[in-house]
Order: C-alpha cells, then sequence, then structure tokens
C-alpha cells in the first residue's frame, strides 16, 4: 500500500456533543468488504452474550441491513428523517438474533445529503436511544462522504474493516486519516476481513498500521481477524445470520472473539 496524503482538507463539521460509550461505528472506507455482514454478526455475537443490541443501519441512501436479514420493517429511517416519527418508533425487533433493528431506505438520496444540522440531530436521538441498551452499533456507509463521518463522531468507538484489497487499504487509510484530522485521539481499531490465514491478516494489517505510522504518526490497533469463509456467502443468499446457521464455522468463531474483546 502506497499511501499519500488526502488532496483536500476534511470538511469542518458541527461541534460535537457527548458521546454515548456504548455506541460504536463500523466503517470500511470502500465498499464491498463486508461491512453490513459483520455489522449483523457482531451484534448477533453481543445479543449471544446476553446483551442488549441495537442494530442501527447508517448507510444513507443505499441501505440493505434488512435485506441481509430478510426483514421487511413497517417504519425505517426516512420516516424518522421526514419527521413523521421518532427514531424508537422506527425500531424492528430480529426475534432470530434477538437484538432490535433500525433498518434504513435503500435508494432515498434525499437521506445520503442529509444537512450537518440533521444529520447532528440523528446523533443526538441515536446517544438518546442508547441508554435502552447495552450496545448500540451503526453501519456505516461506504466512503468518507460528510454523512458518514457525522455519524461515525457520535460514536465512541470506530471500528474500521478492510481486505487485502488495495483499494480497500487505500480506502481505510483515507477514512482514518480524516477521522483523525477532525477528532484526534479517536478510538479507532481495525479488523481485517476475509483473510486467508490468520497469518496473512497479520500481514494485512501490518501493511495499514505502517501507512497510518508513517503519515499520520498514530497506531490503531487490531482488533481481530476474520478468517474467509464459503459459509459467509451462503447466509447472506439465504438472508440469515451466520450465528444462526453456522454458529461453529471459522468466520462465526472469528467474530465472537472479537465481540468478547470488545465487551472485555
Amino acid at each position: 500500500m502506497t499511501a499519500a496524503p488526502l488532496s483536500s482538507a476534511p470538511t469542518p463539521m458541527p461541534a460535537s456533543r457527548p458521546k454515548a460509550a456504548n455506541v460504536m461505528a463500523i466503517a470500511s472506507g470502500k465498499g464491498g468488504v463486508g461491512k453490513t455482514w459483520f455489522s449483523i454478526t457482531l451484534a448477533h455475537a453481543f445479543s449471544r452474550a446476553g446483551q442488549g443490541v441495537l442494530l442501527f443501519d447508517g448507510d444513507l441512501g443505499l441501505a440493505n441491513l434488512d435485506i441481509q436479514l430478510g426483514l421487511m420493517p413497517k417504519h425505517d429511517l426516512s420516516a424518522v428523517i421526514a419527521g413523521r416519527m421518532v427514531l424508537a418508533q422506527a425500531i424492528t425487533r430480529y426475534t432470530d438474533g434477538a437484538f432490535d433493528v433500525i433498518a434504513g431506505r435503500s435508494g432515498s438520496g434525499s437521506l445520503a445529503s442529509l444537512a450537518a444540522s440533521r444529520v447532528q440531530m440523528l446523533n443526538d436521538d441515536i446517544a438518546g436511544i442508547a441508554g435502552s441498551y447495552d450496545r448500540v452499533i451503526l453501519d456505516l456507509g461506504a466512503g468518507v462522504e460528510r454523512t458518514v463521518r457525522q455519524l461515525a463522531h457520535g460514536a465512541a468507538t470506530c471500528i474500521v474493516l478492510a481486505t487485502d484489497e488495495p483499494t480497500s487499504l487505500t480506502d481505510a487509510y483515507a477514512f482514518i486519516k480524516m477521522t483523525n484530522a477532525e477528532m484526534p485521539g479517536r478510538d479507532v481499531r481495525i479488523v481485517i476481513n476475509m483473510a486467508n490465514s490468520t497469518k496473512e491478516g497479520e500481514r494485512t494489517y501490518g501493511t495499514l498500521l505502517k501507512a497510518c505510522q508513517g503519515f499520520l504518526k498514530i497506531a490503531p490497533p487490531l482488533l481481530g481477524i476474520i478468517r474467509r469463509d464459503a459459509k459467509v456467502r451462503e447466509t447472506i443468499r439465504n438472508q440469515t445470520s451466520l450465528l444462526t446457521r453456522y454458529p461453529n464455522s471459522e468466520a462465526a468463531v472469528d467474530v465472537e472473539a472479537i465481540a468478547r474483546r470488545l465487551l472485555a
């Protein structure tokens, strides 16, 4: 990976308010690295550990969390944005995983271009509802756009998911760079997904870490490595959770290990 400073400075964000300590954001920079699948599996792992969990689809405009779970929610985030209901009224129960979901609205460009003040109000709503749960997971959209970064600012912890693809590493680095510029000292941790082996995952992490140390002078820690597992694709096709269908598969074991580290 050859990292270089981004060409433009990050867009100034509104003043941050106190964050709920139990809110974590899942980011990737690049799409297609398994971010939504990981968010679902992590939420299920927390639930299996006895935690009360809310999974929030923060991919404003290209939401697909409900599709991966085979849900048909009566309400979604678009109704909240439009002011027709409060956030708590948009909650849907995912009974197979015993956790709650707030679905987005796929294809709604209006959500992706929300004003900064409206995104801040959404962050405030999330912080307010977080007190009813042990863990709140924000499944962010891909990229480093303003709405993605601003939603991430509402979380106390940001987990960046990456694979060994050069574009994934470059985009993950870009997200970390902009997050660090806007909120120095932020709790950012890295998960390597779809690794052919634990050793290869460690090498991939080392590449990203070297860029962060060399250019940003920070060292985001490795939270975990998820091994490549054919059962993941099968569960996505069947619109279910890996921990329901194959709880002893390699990827399931790896995600549950990550959940235990976060709980510790």
